[in-house]
């Protein structure tokens, strides 16, 4: 296959795949990386042209494989150009967390039968590119490298990882995410069905070494995860066929997650390359010779092939494709966004709708924060992002890339910023980070859980909708109660680092004879498709959206609170509400409750660049602040949840990186904190 593909392609030299000695050269080995600048200066997007072409030849590969395959394309923000559906796949997929499905159920979505090949493709796609960069590449192999119980998996009696829960957002009825609009692409982020996947199979596209969307296969009919990763999968179809896809628009070499270590474990990108194809992309069927097979998803897209977005182009240019417009809704800061001149002097980045106007400029709260409060909160998060050195980008020495986000008393998003090419999945999951501080900080919280409705089960024996069980969400309450010796009642200062130990299916999570902590399942009923409280929370709003998109109810679910839905047997009824967490809840590194005068005012979320950044920045944004204003402080110390010892094992607030910044020599910023 090598030979035929050195034939057909005109290229400096055909060193090969994996192996090349040059990055810039090799099969598909993917154009020049850009440092961040890229997308500004040289704004790129994905023509329909491009997406037939992607289309076309992982169709060719799934052809020559005898695997006929879904195939969807999406750009940066999550916009789906396309969904392309081979004669003879399947339409719908299993959920499993092992090879084969599961014997029997497990619950929460695990060993579902009649998820939507759509909606399985479509998360691929979307984990693949927001969770990729200029200065960085991942995949869904990446992805479920980093989410699931251990690190590495199959690693007995290691932490979980590093991105542990973050599945679990995007969701379809999330209030920062965005529906598609039924005609052109928008501007994003947009939402995925069942959340990020970990299942091989998607893969981020690039042009001129700018992100501009990905794409997600599957053929195999399992959306699953790679338990076992010492050994390499070169029989993976999934990653063999978008593989293919790929060709032309491959991520540059040297960003690629291989090329990433973590806690000194080096990422995984792909078990395959362009050498192991069965046919040559180069020579694949012009996608007009293909047979019909677009596909109409409902909320996604119609059976058409759309243009892309420009990502973060520079609408100050007048030479720039987005000049006057908003492309993507993502874009830089200027003067006259409500944030005034500090955000754009410091590189800063706005979310802004589809007139181009700031989605979230910072406000104040009644008896909360105030305007001013939360200006300075989103300027110094950025000028430490700025000074941070990044834990995953490349080249090293690279600035951290963090989106922060700051929520109100009630959940409502105060503000929001980002630094240059921080990554897109960011702009959910901070506020997932901030809620979810806010919530379990909150007095009231325990009264909250035992008013929700029960998460129903699906049975995957029968129907999409007979009930297996019930999963009561107020036990956690009580679990929490007991584990923690007293009620969730705001008593205790909770950060995500805090949150995070106690939501593990071992705890301590790196002790796996332990039994669970109290907002997760036992291990013998855990996966990353069951995880406890966090997915027992939205599942019921799952469930109702996946009922609207193959049919079975004639409304979708609808965005902006994500909790108190009843579930199948009671319609899918909306009972109840718990706003401060309208989007999900998240489990990993991040997110801090503020306080004034001792008293809960709000909570920060951050993310992008790694657990002990995401730890640092927010903790060190809110102690500048507080110098500055004199008047908000990260939680009171006689409060934290690092005073509590559950088990006789002392919970910690925040890890912070030992010697963290590009122009300091500072050990410990955040010692005394």
């Amino acid at each position: 296959m090598r030979a035929a593909l050195c034939a057909t392609i005109l290229l400096s030299g055909c060193s090969g795949g994996r192996d090349a000695a040059d990055d810039t050269t090799g099969i598909g080995a993917g154009p020049a990386q850009c440092t961040g600048f890229c997308q500004t200066s040289n704004p790129q997007r994905l023509t329909v042209a491009d997406v037939q072409q992607v289309i076309a030849q992982a169709s060719a590969e799934a052809s020559a494989r005898s695997a006929p395959a879904t195939i969807a394309v999406v750009d940066h923000v999550g916009n789906v150009l396309a969904v392309y559906r081979m004669p003879g796949a399947a339409t719908t997929v299993t959920v499993s967390s092992t090879e084969t499905p599961p014997p029997a159920a497990i619950g929460g979505l695990d060993g579902l039968p009649f998820i939507p090949d759509t909606l399985a493709v479509i998360s691929k796609a979307l984990t693949a590119t927001y969770f990729s960069a200029e200065q960085n590449a991942f995949s869904t192999r990446t992805a479920s490298q980093i989410i699931q119980e251990h690190f590495n998996p199959g690693e007995l009696n290691t932490p979980g990882g590093p991105l542990f829960s973050v599945q679990i957002s995007q969701l379809p009825c999330s209030d920062i995410s965005r529906q598609f609009n039924g005609a052109t692409a928008n501007a994003g982020t947009h939402r995925a069905g069942i959340g990020f996947a970990a299942d091989p199979g998607g893969l981020p596209l690039y042009k001129q070494g700018v992100i501009v969307g990905a794409i997600g296969v599957i053929a195999d009919g399992l959306y699953s995860l790679d338990k076992d990763i010492v050994e390499e999968d070169a029989d993976e179809t999934d990653e063999l066929i978008a593989t293919a896809g790929t060709f032309g628009f491959a991520a540059p070499r040297p960003i690629r997650a291989d090329r990433i270590t973590l806690d000194g474990k080096t990422l995984r990108f792909a078990d395959v390359d362009f050498d192991d194809l069965a046919a040559s992309p180069a020579a694949a069927p012009a996608f007009g010779t293909l047979p019909a097979g677009l596909v109409a998803v409902p909320g996604y897209t119609t059976a058409t092939v759309l243009d892309g977005t420009f990502f973060g182009a520079d609408t100050s240019d007048p030479l720039s494709p987005a000049f006057g417009t908003n492309p993507s809704g993502v874009r830089p800061a200027n003067a006259g966004d409500g944030i005034a001149a500090p955000l754009a002097a410091l590189d800063g980045f706005l979310v802004v709708d589809d007139a181009n106007v700031n989605r979230f400029p910072a406000t104040g709260e009644g008896g909360g924060l105030t305007a001013a409060e939360v200006e300075s909160l989103l300027e110094n998060t950025l000028a430490i992002a700025n000074r941070t050195r990044s834990q995953v980008r490349r080249p090293l020495g690279s600035r951290a890339g963090i989106h922060v986000t700051i929520v109100g008393q009630t959940g409502d998003v105060l503000g929001m910023a980002r630094t240059r090419d921080a990554l897109v999945d960011a702009i959910d999951v901070t506020t997932q980070k901030a809620r979810t501080a806010l919530f379990f900080s909150k007095p009231g919280s325990d009264a909250a859980l035992n008013a929700m409705p029960d998460a129903e089960y699906a049975d995957p024996a029968f129907a999409p909708f007979v009930t297996l069980r019930t999963s009561d969400i107020g036990q956690y309450a009580t679990d929490y109660q007991d584990f923690i010796g007293r009620p969730l009642d705001g008593s205790i200062a909770w950060s995500l680092r805090a949150l995070s130990n106690i939501s593990r299916p071992h705890y301590p999570d790196d002790i796996d004879a332990n039994p669970r902590g109290p907002l997760s399942k036992p291990i013998e009923e855990w996966s990353i498709f069951s995880t406890g409280l966090q997915l027992d929370l939205v599942y019921n709003a799952i469930l109702r959206h996946v009922a609207f998109v193959v049919g079975a109810l004639g409304t979708d679910v609808a965005q902006g609170d994500c909790t108190g839905f009843d579930g199948f047997s009671g319609g899918f009824a909306k009972l109840a509400s718990i706003p401060e967490v309208r989007n999900g809840i998240t489990l990993f590194a991040g997110g801090l409750p503020i306080y004034k005068g001792g008293v809960l005012v709000g909570a920060i979320g951050a993310s992008g660049d790694g657990l002990e950044q995401d730890n640092m920045v927010p903790l060190l944004a809110v102690d500048a602040t507080a110098k500055q204003l004199g008047t908000i402080s990260n939680a009171p110390k006689a409060i934290r949840a690092d005073i509590l010892s559950p088990g006789g094992v002392h919970l910690r607030w925040a890890i912070c990186p030992q010697k963290p910044f590009l122009d300091s020599d500072e050990e410990d910023p955040c010692e005394g904190i």
